[in-house]
């Protein structure tokens, strides 16, 4: 313990978890479970096919790996550690345990954010622009967007738990949430936190807003483009494709808006708690189903895996 004048600093805080051990959440907290499984599976499945086919190697499934990565990463950033909390009965995390959790966070979603951008440029450029697609979505350019991702991300995450940290926290040591989230953090600051939640606005506007700004207007392009097609079959397959990679981002950048977009006086725990799921658990699980898992490229892969695997075990 510290002291700040007349009032104790805390140096450690307790995460008050997203459960109670009634028998309804008992059976939520073995529904996120299964879902953490499926995302570790989904997300491995997906790693694992296109780095060992050769069908695989093109500039969207380079980035579509790359976000498997990232979505495993930010669910075992989460669950892990919201289990165990719910499983020993306590949350306690200490002061850097809370910082380095923010940092890891914040850098994947803020890599996560960007990706998705770059993603839905290739997939506008391979449709809008196909002759000059390989040139335009070069290896050399696919792994500076990858790089860029990744740097975008870890300067946000660092700057936010950087300032984060450096406010004094004194009194309650409960964080009314299932991880170290900077809105729920900053409700136990005992100082003023206005001008860097303006800060937080404004990171997010960049983080959040521009590349979602992007992915609309590649997804508007790809569609007014898919208007002028003749064949009725491949509109409705273009639709159906576009229809489900804009939900998902949606989800995605709609629930993290809600969370960082809006000032501290309209935060609700509860409703933070559950907007927060979306994009830690639901997300992670849903990106490779959605984006991966149902092409028949990838069912290909699949086939072709499982087909090793079984003459393996039969010449064993």
């Amino acid at each position: 313990m510290a002291f700040l004048g007349n009032q104790t600093l805390i140096s450690h805080f307790i995460l008050l978890g997203l459960f109670t051990h009634s028998p309804l959440h008992l059976l939520l907290f073995s529904i996120i479970m299964a879902m953490f499984l499926v995302a570790l599976s989904g997300n491995g499945l997906m790693i694992l096919l296109i780095n060992t086919d050769s069908r695989l190697h093109s500039p969207m499934y380079f980035f579509l790996s790359w976000l498997s990565l990232m979505d495993l990463m930010l669910i075992s950033t989460i669950v892990p550690r919201m289990a165990i909390d719910y499983l020993l009965g306590h949350g306690s995390i200490s002061f850097t345990g809370c910082g380095l959790q923010i940092l890891f966070f914040l850098t994947l979603l803020g890599d996560e954010c960007f990706l998705l951008a770059f993603m839905a440029y290739d997939r506008y450029v391979a449709i809008s622009n196909p002759l000059r697609y390989s040139v335009v979505m070069s290896r050399r350019v696919c792994w500076l967007m990858v790089a860029g991702s990744w740097l975008f991300g870890l300067v946000d995450g660092l700057i936010q738990a950087i300032f984060t940290l450096r406010f004094p926290y004194c009194g309650s040591q409960e964080i009314d949430h299932f991880f170290c989230e900077v809105p729920a953090v900053l409700k136990l600051a005992c100082a003023d936190t206005s001008l860097y939640e303006t800060m937080i606005y404004v990171c997010c506007v960049l983080m959040l807003l521009l590349p979602f700004s992007v992915i609309s207007a590649s997804y508007l392009r790809i569609l007014i483009t898919v208007l002028h097609m003749r064949s009725a079959e491949g509109r409705q397959k273009a639709f159906a494709t576009c229809s489900s990679h804009m939900a998902a981002v949606s989800i995605f950048y709609g629930a993290a808006m809600i969370t960082y977009m809006r000032p501290q006086a309209y935060h609700s725990s509860k409703q933070d708690k559950a907007v927060s799921a979306f994009y830690t658990m639901i997300t992670p699980m849903l990106n490779p189903l959605i984006y991966s898992l149902r092409n028949k490229e990838v069912a290909g892969a699949l086939k072709k895996l499982l087909g090793r695997c079984s003459c393996g075990v039969g010449q064993n």
